[in-house]
Order: structure tokens, then sequence, then C-alpha cells
């Protein structure tokens, strides 16, 4: 079954982590999906990293679906222009809409006021969370619109009645992850009258290459960082968020969505999809009712 066959897909952001696995769950279901990010095979982007956009559309192509790799710095806009001229030229529409663009250099300054945080660096946080988004928007969606069932989903960390409650330790990742939800309900709005829809996603504890990597282990062994680290047992691969988004693309009443904030765990209750390893693991639930109150890490009931 190919519940996306025909369907067109941008995953803005796809080269790594939550981007690659929505990329690749959408391949599985039949789509053809555009890949965007800076990291390619002759360079790199910012963050270093080894992983690029061919690899992520090999991976796109091996679940059965097709990838077309497209560097592109979603800060520039003729880049972004040029993509959906390319998109509109090859394919004739556009279906979906990911926006997952993050590719920051580093962690955010944790623990640090606005005014002891480097002002460069955290402008550049806002640039890379905010303004791609809108850019990628701005030149998306008129063409997104012209076909009726239209899907943008806008990525964040944390749902919106977590982020309301919660300060996110750093007043730029705070504001960065703040507009990018209320993006998704400006989207939503404005789609309304086209028969689309803007969804705001959350992923839950990524288990993405970076924090792997950082943790020492592999998406093999990654239950051994819960020795140091246990309320890692709650953590998600990137498939699991990428099969929440293949869930509401394929979705004929998708349009009961618009302008909410959802959750891979909630999405994965509501759909019966699974993480890789079978089961459906609810982390933002787990984060208020163990992690945040300081009780022993166990995820009996929510995974």
């Amino acid at each position: 079954m190919k519940p996306l066959a025909g369907k067109v897909a941008l995953v803005a952001g796809a080269t790594r982590a939550a981007g690659r696995g929505i990329a690749v769950e959408l391949g599985a279901a039949g789509a053809t999906v555009y890949v965007t990010g800076r990291s390619t095979r002759a360079a790199r982007s910012e963050m270093d990293r080894p992983e690029t956009i061919e690899d992520t559309t090999e991976l796109v192509d091996a679940a059965g679906g097709r990838g077309i790799a497209v560097p592109v710095d979603h800060l520039d806009p003729q880049q972004v222009r040029d993509l959906i001229d390319r998109i509109e030229r090859e394919q004739g529409s556009l279906h979906i809409l990911v926006n997952d663009i993050w590719g920051q250099h580093g962690e955010p300054e944790w623990d640090k006021t606005v005014w002891e945080s480097d002002l460069e660096g955290g402008l550049r946080l806002l640039q890379l969370g905010i303004h791609t988004h809108a850019i990628t928007s701005h030149y998306a969606l008129p063409l997104l619109i012209k076909s009726p069932g239209g899907l943008v989903i806008e990525m964040t960390d944390g749902t919106n009645d977590y982020n309301a409650d919660h300060y996110r330790v750093s007043f730029f990742y705070d504001v960065a992850k703040g507009a990018v939800s209320r993006m998704a309900f400006a989207l939503a709005r404005e789609l309304d009258q086209y028969d689309a829809t803007a969804v705001l996603l959350t992923p839950g504890w990524l288990r993405s290459e970076a924090m792997l990597h950082g943790f020492g282990v592999t998406e093999a062994n990654w239950r051994d960082a819960t020795e140091r680290i246990p309320h890692f047992a709650i953590s998600e691969s990137p498939s699991y968020v990428g099969r929440a988004v293949a869930a509401l693309a394929a979705d004929p009443d998708v349009r009961r969505w618009n302008g909410k904030s959802t959750s891979s765990g909630e999405l994965a209750q509501l759909y019966g999809f699974t993480d890789l390893d079978g089961s459906r693991p609810d982390a933002w639930r787990y984060i208020v009712e163990v992690q945040d109150p300081g009780k022993p890490a166990d995820t009996t009931g929510y995974r």
C-alpha cells in the first residue's frame, strides 16, 4: 500500500534527524520527496557533520519513494524561489510542505539570560529557526494551494501546552520555538479558505545522529546510554516522527488538525503506528508526569 503515491513533498531541512526520518517515511508511503539542506557530499554546513542530502535521498529511494536532493540555503530567498520554480516545473504541484529547518552549530547557550548570551550567536539561531521557515512558506505556499488538500507541517520542540508554561532554558531558543508555534497558528488561518491544513508537530526526545554521537552510542545500542541518562529510556527514533507526518498526510480527514499542536506520541496512539522497536513512546506526557517532577525513570505506560 502506497497511500501517498502521486503526492509531492518538500522536506526543508532533511539532511539529518527528524527531517531525514520524515523524508524517508514519506517515501515509504510512496511520495516524491524533495530533500533540501546545506550539507552535501561536496560541502558541509556550519554544523560540520557527515550526513548529506544525497544520503537522505538514497534512503528515500530504498524505502520505496523517489528522493530528489537539492542544495538550498533557506535563508537565501533566491535559492528558495528557484527551488519552488523547479518543483513546479518538474512536478506541476506541491502537496506537502514540512518546515524542519534548524541547522545551528553546537548547543544554544542554556541557562544564560539574554544579556549574558552571545548576541551574534543568538541572532543567528533566530535566523535559522524563524527566518528560514518564513522565507520557505512565502515561496512554497502559492504552489501548494493550487491543489486542494495541501498540508503544511511546522516542526518545533515541545507542544503548545508545554511551551506555554515552561521556559525552554535559553531566551533565544525559547523565542525561536515559540515563534514557530505561532507560525503554525497563523498559517492555519491563512490556509483555511484554500482547503489546506497547517499543523504544529513535535517529536519527543529524539535519537538524532548528533544526540547518539554525543552519548557515545548508536541506534543499535542506544539503551546503553540510559545507564548515565535514565530518562533517555523514553527517547524515540527519527522514523517515529516521520511516521507521524506520513499518517497525517494520508488522513482523508486531516483538516481536523488545522491549527492544532500535536506530538509523535499522541499521533501514534490515534493512528496506530509504532517506532522501529514496535513501541509507542509518549515522551511529552512522560516529561510532564515523570521527568519534570523528578520521579525515577520508569517508562511503564509511556511506551
